[in-house]
């Protein structure tokens, strides 16, 4: 197991796409990682799709000492993600860490908003292309890759490659 003792936080929302959530977070449980599930408020998430998700922890109660990386998975959730100062804290704090930092889809627009993407290769669903750009990334369409401690993924039918990826990057960091 390649991720043995690596700690995740896995951010979610209302309107997570249900298999960039779960596909992602089963695989890093898979290589022996500890993934906790993080949100900025206590309740029971729903996907896009109706499975469902409850949080362990509030983004209010970690910090980025606690966590190796943080996963941010796409759907509609992370355009309400970005509006919690404490969970764009919990980004850029690990990402000034230079820990590991994913995002698939629409995810990156958290990374946007907690001001890590500048000078970075990024991608994502092309819905958020002109938001990365305007963000000063520069655009990449293939399905995932890693650029310095960020590890993009592009939409659902990527998440193999966005899996292989983040298990890579996360098995060489830290």
């Amino acid at each position: 197991m390649k991720l043995t003792g690596k700690r995740i936080a896995y951010l979610v929302d209302e309107g997570f796409e249900d298999l960039e959530f779960w596909v992602p977070l089963m695989r890093l449980r898979e290589e022996g990682a500890q993934v906790t599930i993080v949100a900025a408020r206590m309740q029971t998430y729903h996907g896009k799709h109706c499975l469902e998700a409850t949080p362990d922890i509030l983004a209010s109660q970690v910090s980025a000492e606690d966590f190796d990386s943080v996963v941010v998975p796409g759907g509609w959730a992370p355009d309400k993600l970005r509006r919690y100062p404490e969970v764009l804290n919990l980004v850029r704090g690990l990402y000034q860490q230079g820990k590991i930092v994913a995002a698939i889809c629409h995810a990156g627009s958290v990374l946007i908003s907690a001001g890590i993407v500048r000078g970075h290769k990024a991608t994502g669903s092309t819905g958020i292309k002109d938001d990365l750009v305007n963000a000063g990334a520069e655009w990449v369409d293939q399905p995932a890759f890693r650029d310095g401690n960020l590890v993009w993924g592009r939409v659902v039918n990527d998440i193999p490659d966005f899996c292989r990826e983040l298990v890579a990057a996360l098995s060489t960091s830290g």
